[in-house]
């Protein structure tokens, strides 16, 4: 996967999130339970375009790095 499709992955979930929050109004369950896998799969998503920058920028290949699982991003400390 290239930067570029991360980004458009990116930008995909954060619509997606924009709007989930906007039918927070209604405020059920499966909007709720959606809304914390968006952010959940944008936390992944911004993990694994740091560590494809990170290698890029250590002259290793970015394309070796992998995208971490959920439960491991969500416990980064920001």
């Amino acid at each position: 996967m290239e930067n570029q499709d991360i980004l458009e992955r990116i930008q995909s979930l954060v619509e997606e999130e924009h709007r989930l929050r906007d039918e927070a109004v209604d405020d059920g369950d499966d909007n709720r339970a959606r809304l914390a896998q968006v952010e959940a799969q944008l936390d992944q998503c911004w993990d694994l375009l740091r560590q494809r920058r990170a290698k890029r920028d250590a002259g290793e290949d970015p394309d070796e790095a992998e995208a971490r699982p959920i439960s491991e991003v969500e416990g980064y400390r920001q």
